[in-house]
Order: C-alpha cells, then structure tokens, then sequence
C-alpha cells in the first residue's frame, strides 16, 4: 500500500505511468492522502502530536462512513449560536415592536379627553338648520296602496303562523305571512307571538296591534281571523301539535308556496308554518309587494295604549325642542349588555368587563362561542365595523357632524351596559338628551316597563316623527324604521347611516385634531344624505324601500289573481 501511494506521488513528480489506473473511491483516496500526511508529519512532528492526529482522523473517518455529520452538523451550530447570544447583554440586541392595526383599538376615550376643550369651544354650527344638502320642493313621489278591484273567493284553507324574535322580527313575520295568505287565498289566523328567551315578552298581537283595525284594512285583500274554526279543530283533536307544520328555508320563493304548500293546504285545510320570520324571498311579484306594503305601512297599527303615551312623548320632545322648531334628532343606540357580549369587542373595562360579558356570553348562546376551533378576533371585528358605537363614540361622531350641544336628541335603546360610566360623556356632550324613562312618569311607564316588544314600539313611534334619524347598528329596527319614514314623508326622510369601518380608524387616531375630525365627519354625513327617492332595488327589502311602482300597480296581472281550488 505505502509503494502505490509513493508510486502516486513519484507521477506527480513528474514520472509518466507506463499503464492508467482507474480513479479510485473517493473515501479510500482520501485516507490514503491523509495517512502519507501523517506519515510525514509524524517524521517532523513528534510522537504527541501525531497520536493526536492520528484519533482524531479515526473520529472524521467514522463519522464520514455512517454520513452522521449531517445530522450532527445542525447541532453543533446551533450550540454554538446559544454559547456565542449567551455571552452578548440582551440591553444591546434592538426590540421589535408590534403595533396594533389602526382601527383595532378603543382608544375614543383617550380622543375625547384629548379634544373636548376644542370641541367646547366650537359650538357655532348648527346641523338641524343645514342637514338637507338640498331643499325639499315636494311631492317628489307619493306613495299609495290601491285598493283591490276584485272580491275574494273561497279560501283554499287556514294558515296559522308562529312569529319568532323581538318586535320588528315579528313584524316581519306578519306582513309576509299576509303576503303569503293573500298570494295562496288562505285564511289567515291572527299570528302568534312566539316567548323567546332573550327578549322574555309574554305579549299577544293585540297587546301590540290594533287587532281590529288590522282585520278591518285588509278585509278586501286577506281574510283574517282571531281563531279556527271549530269544525276544523276537531280534526286535529283541538290540538295545534297535531297540525301538519312546514320547516321552510330562509328567504324561499313565492313559487316554493304555490308548488310545495298551496297542495297540502288544499289538502290539509289548517297548516302551521313555525318559525316564520324572513321565510320569504325579497324578490317578489309586484302582487306579493304590494300585500306586504298594504300590511306593514296600512294595516299595522300599534294598540291605542302605545299610541296615546308615544303622541303625548312626541309632544313632550317637540316642547324640548323650541330652540331649534321643534325639531329634534333620535339615535337608535345598541350597547345593551347582551349587544356588547354578542359583538365580542374589548372596550376600556379591563378585566371586569371581560369577565362579565364571557357569563353573559355564555347565559344567552351556551357554548356558541366556546366551541373547539373558534377564534374570536375583536381587532378584527372592530376594523371591520361590527362593534357596536358606544355613547361616547356617538356623542364625538354627532358633534363632529355639526350638531350643537343645545340640539334635543332622544335616544332609543335598552337598557345600557353600565350607563352610569358609558353615558356621562354622551350627556356631556348634549344635556338636552331624552330618553321614554326621562319624558315619562314612572305611572306612564308602569303598563310597559317589563315588556320590551311594548317599549321599543314605544321608541319607534317616536323615532318616526324626528327630524333626522340616526343609525349606529344596524338591525330590525331601523330596517323598518327607515322605510317607515320614507312612506310617511314622500321619501323625504334624513337618515345618518355612518361608515363604520372609518368610524374605527378616526377615533383610533392618536394625532388627529379637531379640526381635521370634523371636516371628515362632515363629509360623511354628506353621504348620508339620501332621501329614499331612489326606486328599490333588486333584493333589497320592501319594508325599507317602499316603492310606489309596486304599490300603485293597477291588479291587472295574473300574479295578482287570488288563487282557486281546482
């Protein structure tokens, strides 16, 4: 072996080989290099030193035979990486700050304290005088309901109806459930108010309705009854469970009850339909419209002990109101604990509030939002305008808008989540708010006070007759509310619906002044500056866009044609 390396090392000198020997394994080449290296070393080098080369070449060549420096390798720099960080001071390596997106923070506190010597010195503007960007000429179109031209038939049967969630859920249910009865000539029961947990109202239609007025408006449309018949009760052993009841999908086609239901009806004669609310399709033949406007705007009148405390509040708040003409400004505000919990946003109660709103979490939607896999994400939410504004945030928006702190503004809402901290800034802000339980004696307030769908139409009425309304959530109520005012007014209806998503970036604004808020805030309202007289849409809600082409509509067509037993 020593005379092939030699030999290898003499054609390197410069000697030709007489015969090419094949290249040899890599491996064996080099320890046959090393081992002449050593070899020469250990002449010049002494015996210590070569014995040392020696193990440590014994070492590499076993590592290399079983390829495991590629796992060792890593490891060795990663130990090499903790002792070279163990000996550096962490003062000198830099910190990385995260910074939160703007918008996911409630920071509006910290806004209003910041800017409310400028707010309070800016008290000149008044929006009430200059909230139309355009002058109301009239008569810009006047909605009506024509009157049927036909007599009605015999019914094919009896619809009996369950309305499900608060006051303008239900409300919803009613006048699809007269749509339906008048598109399929059914017999409609006067519905029934489905006891929900949340909103824990025991109340019956006429505890709400004008139960006679409704039956007298659409006697020439829809047959309605309190009851059925006992003929047909016995059929079912006067048990309503016995009755056939439909589960239908959400927001289903007028055909989907002409196909599926009108059968079993004519069949049947009393079907059941529970839960009802929004079983029925935006999208509907001018016909159907024109039922469901009859019964939301007509035919729905509240009881006569709601309307006579919500004329004698609209009176009181007009009185309030002498600086600017009786006019005066209504926000519907949802910052009721249960809308607070629900949202899942963090506002600025620490820990408490954390805690308190994770019970309520859990008393109202049990393991909704604990469930394995959900992740809530309130920054998130927040950035995405879904939290709710608090009264502080509606106090800025308003001010910001050109409302002056002497505007009369009655608030509807709940009960609101710890009122005493959340609403000090609002009424700061304005010191002419009023709410029912302010304008109200508590003897007034005692027929209604423990029946919420009573008092929210309560704060409907009222709101109805404002001069502006002001959206801050969304939901039911000003789903209705709008369109309602819409009606009333020939379109001519001033409805602040902000932009929510902005809302957030702006009052989580460390540097923004007053001046600049203002003139954004300004400028949204500007937006907000529709007066209804756009012709609905496709698929947007009637209730909301009460269209006098489907109202006005002569009863010529086909669809609007009582259907018959064959």
């Amino acid at each position: 072996m020593q005379h092939h390396a030699y030999s290898r090392l003499g054609s390197f000198g410069g000697a030709a080989a007489a015969t090419p020997s094949p290249p040899s394994s890599p491996r064996r080449a080099w320890g046959r290099k090393a081992s002449l290296k050593g070899a020469g070393a250990g002449r010049g080098g002494g015996v210590g030193g070569g014995s040392m080369r020696r193990a440590a070449r014994a070492v590499l060549a076993a590592l290399l035979r079983r390829q495991a420096v590629f796992l060792f390798a890593p490891l060795l720099y990663v130990a090499a990486m903790l002792l070279y960080m163990g000996s550096i001071s962490l003062d000198s390596v830099p910190r990385i700050i995260s910074r939160p997106a703007p918008g996911s923070m409630y920071r509006s506190p910290q806004l209003y304290a910041r800017l409310r010597p400028d707010m309070d010195a800016d008290n000149a503007t008044d929006a009430l005088a200059t909230v139309w960007r355009h002058a109301y000429k009239g008569g810009v179109w006047q909605p009506c309901i024509s009157n049927s031209t036909y007599g009605l038939p015999e019914p094919n049967g009896y619809i009996y109806v369950e309305a499900n969630g608060g006051l303008n859920q239900q409300r919803t249910s009613i006048c699809n459930a007269v749509a339906v009865a008048g598109f399929l000539n059914a017999t409609l029961i006067i519905p029934n108010f489905h006891y929900h947990s949340i909103w824990r109202d025991p109340s019956k239609f006429s505890d709400i309705y004008d139960e006679d007025h409704f039956v007298q408006r659409l006697k020439n449309d829809v047959r309605v009854v309190d009851k059925v018949p006992e003929f047909i009760m016995e059929r079912f052993s006067h048990n309503m469970s016995n009755v056939f009841n439909f589960k239908i999908k959400a927001w289903s086609p007028i055909e989907y009850y002409k196909d599926v239901v009108l059968p079993k009806l004519i069949e049947e004669r009393l079907i059941r339909i529970s839960p009802f609310a929004n079983r029925l399709s935006f999208d509907a033949p001018p016909a159907v419209q024109r039922m469901r406007c009859l019964a939301n705007f007509e035919a729905l009148k509240f009881s006569k002990p709601i309307t006579t405390l919500s004329d004698t509040l609209i009176s009181r708040m007009r009185e309030k109101s002498t600086e600017n003409n009786g006019k005066y400004v209504a926000v519907h505000l949802r910052f009721e604990e249960d809308m607070v919990a629900f949202s899942c946003c963090v506002f600025d109660g620490g820990d408490e509030e954390k805690t308190e709103l994770d019970v309520a979490r859990e008393r109202g939607w049990r393991g909704k939002f604990t469930r394995p896999g959900r992740v809530i994400r309130p920054g998130a939410i927040r950035m995405n305008g879904k939290c709710p504004l608090s009264p502080l945030e509606v106090g800025l928006m308003l001010r910001g808008m050109g409302f002056s702190n002497n505007t009369s503004i009655y608030l509807a809402s709940g009960k609101i989540y710890k009122a005493d901290k959340n609403m000090a800034p609002l009424l700061e802000m304005f010191p002419l708010l009023q709410t029912k339980e302010t304008l109200a004696s508590e003897e007034e307030l005692a027929p209604f006070k423990n029946f919420s769908s009573r008092m929210a139409a309560i704060d409907y009425s009222v709101c109805v007759h404002s001069e502006v309304f002001v959206t801050t959530q969304g939901g039911n109520f000003p789903h209705f509310l709008v369109g309602h005012r819409r009606y009333l007014y020939g379109g001519h209806s001033k409805t602040i619906k902000p932009d929510k998503r902005r809302l957030a970036i702006l009052f989580d604004s460390p540097r923004i002044g007053w001046k600049s808020l203002k003139r954004q805030l300004l400028n949204m309202r500007s937006h907000s500056d529709a007066k209804g007289i756009q012709m609905k849409r496709a698929n947007e809600s009637i209730y909301t866009f009460p269209c006098p082409d489907c109202m006005c509509r002569p009863n010529k067509s086909e669809h609007s044609k009582p259907i018959q037993a064959r």
